[in-house]
């Protein structure tokens, strides 16, 4: 029996150490909880701008580090339980690239499990962090200056349209942080160039269609979106809605103006991707959340449609098309 026995356990530890090798380094790979308030299908290249970051810092997805993605496609009533779950199963990280509900909702359910965030608001304001240069807590990440581009945005639609006056401000409730800072922003900054600012909420697709339905009965000389993932994720809805009833549409970022917006101003969202994934790179190497300087955007994009341009009768003046990033023709 105890030779048996001893067999036993010899074939065990013979077998353990035949396993593959990559079955084995895959049990032991970190993970991080990626969580993105879009859909999957259009987030473009923003994930793999993530994993440029990662591998900036060393890291390659199913090398030497798990990638969890998930994606809410605006569901942000969702938020508590998912993170509950991230929590409860010990992720190395929770990354957050794409806005202040989705880190206030890591910070809400962890103080110890480090956050990597992209946040549009000044991330002292929110309570994420005590200081840019030393956060001193679990959270550091990249804040990506929404409100201070807004009245820069505002500023190039009356460029772009100058015979315009009112204007419809269209807003998430569902994502309050950044539906109040557009709100109040915009209502500052529109009456100094001559525009009246109306004022629509949409957290679903028939929420969309409402506000559209609403544009028809009392329509508006632009649209304004505010910054949004789920606004994001239903670029394709808001250009057939905007080319059907004729109302120029500007936005943050170049997605919704390829797909056939008129124009749109903001951060590098990519890029913001990308300095997220450096940063929970580098936590992976060691580095702590408290002591990780949080990182101000530079790169930002200027884009314009010259297509919907032609189609809606827009003239794009000289001195805009000097001055963009992004055209197209």
């Amino acid at each position: 029996m105890t030779i048996r026995r001893r067999e036993f356990i010899t074939l065990l530890a013979s077998a353990a150490a035949t396993w593959p090798l990559a079955a084995r380094a895959q049990q032991a790979l970190p993970v991080i909880g990626f969580v993105a308030g879009s859909s999957p299908e259009m987030a473009g290249d923003r994930p793999a701008a993530f994993r440029r970051g990662l591998g900036q810092s060393g890291f390659v997805e199913g090398q030497n580090v798990t990638v969890e993605y998930h994606w809410l496609d605006g569901r942000y009533d969702q938020l508590p339980s998912l993170m509950a779950d991230l929590v409860r199963r010990r992720v190395a990280i929770i990354a957050t690239p794409g806005g202040d509900i989705l880190a206030l909702a890591a910070k809400a359910a962890t103080a110890t499990i480090p956050i990597v965030f992209g946040v549009a608001e000044d991330p002292v304001k929110l309570g994420l962090v005590a200081s840019l240069n030393r956060p001193g807590g679990n959270a550091t990440g990249v804040n990506f200056f929404f409100s201070e581009l807004l009245a820069k945005r505002l500023g190039l639609l009356h460029a772009l349209l100058p015979q315009a006056v009112r204007i419809a401000v269209l807003v998430n409730p569902a994502n309050p942080s950044t539906a109040e800072t557009t709100i109040r922003e915009v209502a500052e900054a529109a009456p100094g160039l001559g525009l009246e600012a109306r004022f629509l909420k949409a957290s679903t697709s028939s929420g969309i269609d409402a506000a559209f339905a609403a544009l028809a009965h009392e329509p508006a000389d632009a649209l304004f979106l505010g910054n949004d993932g789920f606004f994001g994720s239903r670029r394709l809805q808001f250009a057939i809605m905007a080319a059907r009833q004729g109302i120029p549409t500007v936005t943050t970022d170049r997605e919704p103006v390829a797909a056939g917006a008129l124009m749109g101003y903001g951060t590098d969202i990519a890029d913001t991707y990308r300095l997220v994934g450096v940063s929970a790179g580098q936590i992976l190497k060691g580095a702590k959340p408290a002591e990780l300087p949080v990182v101000q955007s530079t790169k930002f994009e200027f884009s314009i449609n010259l297509i919907t341009a032609k189609a809606l009768g827009v003239t794009v003046p000289p001195s805009l098309l000097a001055v963009a990033d992004v055209v197209i023709e």
